[in-house]
């Protein structure tokens, strides 16, 4: 029987196909993914930011146990993918940025740099393990991103 779970995906519209190639990707791992992400399948006619942000995307947010971000070259300009991962990170949400399928690399989403808990390749094993909280940082390549020292901080 397949693990289940219920995610949102933040992606650009053009990367669609992302979708499809990642749920198939993640059922080979034995991983069914529910996703409650918009989609060109699943369109909405509204207009009101106000209203697709705290209307429609909020609580679609709110019913994923993970925050899934595709990484494309397009998705660190869009202003919807950012306020979705600040919006995943208000909600304690496990953020998992994945880079998108074929990506060589491409700057991160201001947001996702400063959110993410994991950033993984296109690898299934890689992003079942990120989902099930094993996180780590990697480059579209797979190999993984220099630590980066942090200054502690009195409290």
């Amino acid at each position: 029987m397949a693990d289940i779970r219920n995610v949102f995906i933040s992606h650009i519209h053009e990367d669609d196909t992302s979708l499809g190639k990642l749920k198939d990707l993640l059922a080979t791992k034995g991983v069914t993914i529910r996703d409650s992400s918009i989609h060109k399948g699943k369109f909405n006619e509204a207009k009101d930011p106000d209203y697709i942000k705290y209307g429609i995307l909020s609580p679609l947010i709110d019913w994923a146990g993970t925050f899934i971000c595709v990484i494309s070259p397009q998705t660190r300009d869009s202003e919807w993918v950012n306020w979705e991962v600040e919006y995943a990170a208000k909600q304690g949400k496990h953020i998992i940025g994945i880079w998108s399928y074929g990506n060589q690399g491409c700057e991160l989403p201001d947001a996702l740099k400063d959110h993410a808990d994991s950033i993984v390749s296109w690898n299934g094993n890689a992003i079942v393990n990120a989902i099930d909280g094993k996180d780590r940082w990697e480059h579209a390549d797979g190999s993984l991103f220099d630590p980066v020292p942090l200054r502690r901080h009195p409290c």
